[in-house]
């Protein structure tokens, strides 16, 4: 399905949802991405670390993308390549494409620690055996290689290369981007606790973690900055923020889908060899959500805001 895919707004990175029985849930699934999609969400990003793909059947991700399109017929759906190989990551993105997914999300090699020229010909290979339009995921924090200013500079002319999701946690560098390319990438915020400060600077996006349990609140904000309406913005993200950090951790599957069960739009079921919160560990993540449901605050009307 050719859907075009506009690289700004928020877009999620689901949790896949599980039974007791480590099936998938699909039903408590559908019910999420339907409240994403009341919010007012932009897209759908499927298979990243919170939603648990290194432990995904293929034909799982194959259901997912299905359940999606079952929801609504018109949501962009980014389905997420973190694989070891070239040849790997390229058969992924002909499997996705043909499953129905509109773009990709694409980490550097995994496992191997790459060198710019080596990140450069696997990024320009994908890129040329897809028509898909994809963002490179650049978190040097987690995955150990930086998708460096260099390497953008040599892949912008493979146009199917149409963004970054930006994940250094230096908030500097979504100007960095705009001062050498201008608009030629689109520059989506990955780390929750700097969205606000990246979309400031004049970031396009947020792909976003804590919107799995808060969807309203993180579409509001995003309106909201996009609209000039700083202040009313800034409040719900001081709200927010301790939420946020839930999604800078170790354990953020477990963080999030606890969040998710808490306002009811999930479970706290992960797949081995996660296991759910438990101890003091979880008696703290509760008193964090707890805190913040029982201060949420009141959201003005966004979703008719006008913005460019």
């Amino acid at each position: 399905m050719s859907i075009t895919i506009d690289w700004q707004g928020v877009f999620p990175a689901v949790t896949t949802k599980f039974d007791a029985e480590d099936g998938l849930d699909l039903k408590m699934f559908q019910f999420n991405i339907e409240e994403q999609i009341k919010a007012g969400v932009d897209g759908i990003i499927l298979g990243g670390t919170l939603g648990e793909a290194s432990g995904l059947k293929t034909s799982e991700k194959e259901q997912l993308v299905a359940a999606v399109r079952e929801v609504n017929s018109n949501i962009p759906i980014i389905m997420n390549i973190a694989e070891q190989t070239t040849e790997g990551a390229i058969k992924s993105a002909m499997q996705a494409e043909n499953w129905g997914a509109n773009g990709l999300m694409v980490l550097p090699p995994m496992r191997y620690n790459a060198d710019q020229n080596e990140v450069f010909h696997y990024f320009k290979t994908i890129s040329e055996n897809s028509d898909l339009p994809m963002i490179i995921y650049n978190n040097p924090v987690d995955y150990k290689i930086l998708v460096t200013l260099d390497t953008f500079d040599r892949l912008q002319e493979y146009s199917t290369i149409q963004g970054v999701k930006e994940s250094t946690r230096d908030v500097s560098n979504v100007t960095r981007m705009i001062n050498r390319f201008g608009e030629r990438y689109s520059i989506l915020c990955g780390v929750d606790t700097l969205a606000m400060e990246s979309l400031l600077m004049g970031a396009n996006g947020w792909i976003a973690g804590l919107v799995c349990a808060f969807p309203r609140e993180t579409v509001a904000i995003y309106r909201l900055i996009k609209a000039s309406e700083i202040q009313k913005a800034l409040e719900i993200y001081r709200w927010f923020l301790p939420l946020l950090e839930l999604d800078i951790n170790s354990k953020l599957v477990q963080n999030i889908k606890l969040a998710e069960s808490l306002t009811g739009l999930g479970t706290e079921f992960v797949r081995a060899p996660r296991l759910p919160l438990h101890g003091q560990e979880r008696r703290d993540v509760l008193n964090i959500i707890n805190q913040a449901l029982d201060t949420r605050p009141s959201i003005p009307e966004y979703l008719e805001l006008a913005y460019s």
